[in-house]
């Protein structure tokens, strides 16, 4: 018979506590398949380290790309709002520093990547990657809009400045205004939204047209084709390593 002290020494093994295995509780019919949105009633799975239901862990054991509508809109959701968040910090940088910094496009591809992944919970494959690369290069093109109009105003403000024209009389300047009133058709929101339409053609436009100047614009589309790069390798299809069944504590 062990004697009380060997018993302290020895504690009963099912009092020991089993940092080996990992147990997870959770509440019956509150989670959902973090890959195709299903409730999970009695078991679940591991992909990735994201919980799956059966059918998603079966297809990803078989080497299917476990994909849903779900998971491709949560990514296209989030990489849209990536996109105009990186769009914003590229022009109001180099608006703000009079700077251009083209290697900031390798940042924005990041970012795209980095929220598409974290909508489909790490999920990649082929329409990721090419939303990526649309959603990448949308925001690195069309930051060249406010960058544009910024460089305008405040030309057109130095201009003003450097000019000291003597007002025009009273019914000269009536007469111009008259006339410019006149001349200018009253389209309302149709030539807003041209102007809009022309604006958006040029921003996807502006990386070649910057060839204009072969160095520096064959530059920047080096560093955006690098961009793209990162954000198309980022959301690649990746292997799927699967683990479970696990029970629900309480099923």
């Amino acid at each position: 018979m062990p004697n009380e002290q060997e018993m302290e020494l020895n504690p009963v093994p099912g009092d020991v506590p089993q940092f080996a295995t990992a147990e997870y509780a959770h509440i019956p019919g509150t989670e959902r398949c973090r890959i195709c949105n299903s409730p999970i009633l009695e078991s679940y799975y591991r992909v990735n380290s994201q919980m799956a239901c059966a059918k998603c862990a079966g297809e990803a054991r078989q080497g299917q790309p476990s994909d849903s509508h779900a998971a491709f809109a949560r990514a296209l959701l989030l990489g849209g709002g990536a996109a105009l968040v990186g769009m914003a910090l590229y022009a109001a940088f180099t608006i703000a520093t009079s700077f251009y910094f083209g290697y900031i496009a390798l940042g924005v591809g990041w970012l795209v990547a980095k929220a598409m992944l974290k909508g489909a919970n790490g999920i990649g494959g082929r329409r990721y990657q090419i939303a990526a690369v649309l959603l990448t290069y949308f925001a690195i093109s069309v930051s060249a809009v406010p960058i544009g109009i910024s460089s305008v105003i405040k030309h057109n403000k130095d201009k003003a400045a450097q000019q000291n024209q003597p007002e025009q009389p009273a019914d000269s300047a009536a007469t111009s205004s008259a006339s410019q009133s006149s001349a200018q058709p009253a389209h309302g929101v149709s030539s807003i939204s041209g102007v809009l339409a022309q604006l958006l053609f040029w921003g996807l436009a502006s990386p070649f047209l910057e060839l204009q100047d072969p160095v520096h614009g064959l530059i920047g589309l080096v560093i955006l084709f690098v961009g793209l790069r990162i954000a198309y390798q980022m959301t690649a299809a990746r292997a799927l390593e699967v683990d479970g069944p696990y029970g629900i504590t309480g099923a």
